[in-house]
């Protein structure tokens, strides 16, 4: 009998080796064929989820699963896609990134020092990934959920030695050529003369809208940029998503609408940040951080269905910058091994899907929770990538974020 034993062992190890060559035969030719891909998607979406590190990722679907009555288990539109990776975020100096030095990296595949947008360490411009494909004849779309020259969304189309320059960085957008710029406002709308950015803009043949309406008045060759409704003189609005938000407010699933309206079928690039996350993080507001991720995730799902009626034409590319806050799953000493969410959530649906709580009664909200965040900026974390459609297997496993811009472009 045990000889038997061992031979049916030694039997079911040896299928076990086959079926594991098998395998890896597999994954190696599907590796190998895809280095043979044809070249770049006829429609390209990139995603920047601004702070979303994998710790605000797991949050979200942590909350998802709460509200679905299950401890586990949802998930949000982009981490079903089918090929995931982790991001080296680290700069030309520092083992820890800000937003313009991450994006720089991203757009134009050259590692910078914090604060640089669209120029290299020695302060050299290097085109952006939209940058080149408008020179190939696509259209280029650009949309933030906050100010159209903060740092990721200028490093697409400008190239300044600090992201500080506010005015400078928005004159850009009228000397790039794209066709779709749209966000919340102007960080420094005005010069030192008082001359509001809107009006150099629609100076220099730009339509600039105010509106839904406002935008469905201009042409298809018009180029156009998107605000939100302010007038010259008043400031961008600021404020966490999941709080009450102003009249006129329109969301990054709005903008993306409308670029995908103005280009039709045409070939496309479309960056879409989610500025707002990283707000919310950086004041250590869970309620809030998971509130935008779920409104990127919406402006996620529209390029999704849009897929599904392109899907061997189209990629989609969802990542991060930098992780912010360093969120966790559980906090303190307490051995519990679970998150409590009826505290954090009761209170911010009791204030109205708002979370305006000083820095210690907020504190103490995460704590009843068992919700930690170790810092209140940025974390040197790797950052998540998700894509599907054309091209996708390439961001697969570990890259550098410098590597991002290669994928998309089939280099």
């Amino acid at each position: 009998m045990k000889f038997i034993y061992n031979d049916l062992y030694m039997a079911r190890r040896f299928t076990l080796f086959l079926l594991t060559i098998l395998v890896c035969s597999t994954c190696f030719t599907s590796c190998r064929n895809a280095s043979k891909d044809d070249g770049k998607a006829k429609y390209i979406f990139l995603f920047i989820g601004d702070g979303m590190g994998h710790t605000n990722v797991f949050l979200t679907e942590s909350y998802m699963s709460y509200k679905a009555g299950k401890l586990g288990g949802e998930q949000l539109t982009f981490t079903k896609f089918p090929y995931q990776g982790d991001v080296t975020n680290y700069t030309a100096e520092s083992n820890i990134t800000c937003s313009a030095a991450a994006g720089t990296a991203i757009a134009t595949g050259y590692k910078t020092r914090n604060g640089f947008i669209g120029v290299d360490a020695d302060t050299v411009s290097h085109p952006s990934i939209a940058e080149l494909l408008k020179a190939e004849g696509y259209k280029v779309g650009i949309i933030t959920s906050v100010q159209m020259n903060d740092a990721t969304p200028s490093v697409f189309y400008a190239h300044n030695s600090s992201r500080g320059n506010g005015y400078e960085i928005a004159q850009s957008i009228a000397s790039s050529g794209f066709d779709f710029v749209a966000g919340n406002g102007f960080k420094k709308h005005k010069n030192k003369e008082g001359k509001y950015i809107g009006d150099y803009l629609s100076e220099n043949g730009i339509k600039v809208c105010y509106s839904e309406e406002e935008f469905k008045m201009t042409s298809k060759e018009d180029r156009v940029v998107m605000c939100e409704p302010y007038n010259n003189n008043v400031e961008p609005r600021t404020y966490f998503a999941g709080a009450p938000v102003p009249e006129g407010h329109m969301s990054i699933s709005q903008f993306l609408e409308n670029a995908l309206e103005k280009f039709e079928e045409e070939p496309f690039f479309i960056m879409c940040e989610g500025g707002e996350i990283d707000w919310a993080a950086h004041s250590k507001k869970t309620m809030p951080t998971i509130m935008s991720i779920l409104e990127f995730d919406n402006a996620v799902r529209k390029a999704y269905e849009f897929y599904l009626k392109h899907p061997d034409e189209t990629l989609i590319v969802v990542t991060a910058d930098h992780a912010t806050g360093g969120s966790s799953l559980g906090s303190g000493d307490t051995h519990l091994y679970s998150v409590d969410w009826e505290p954090l959530v009761s209170a911010f649906e009791a204030a109205g899907c708002s979370n305006t709580l000083n820095q210690e009664d907020n504190k103490k909200l995460n704590d009843a929770s068992r919700i930690g965040w170790t810092t209140s900026d940025h974390t040197g974390d790797n950052v998540p990538v998700y894509a599907i459609g054309k091209g996708a297997e390439r961001f697969c496993g570990r890259m550098d974020n410098t590597q991002i811009k290669g994928k998309i472009l089939a280099e």
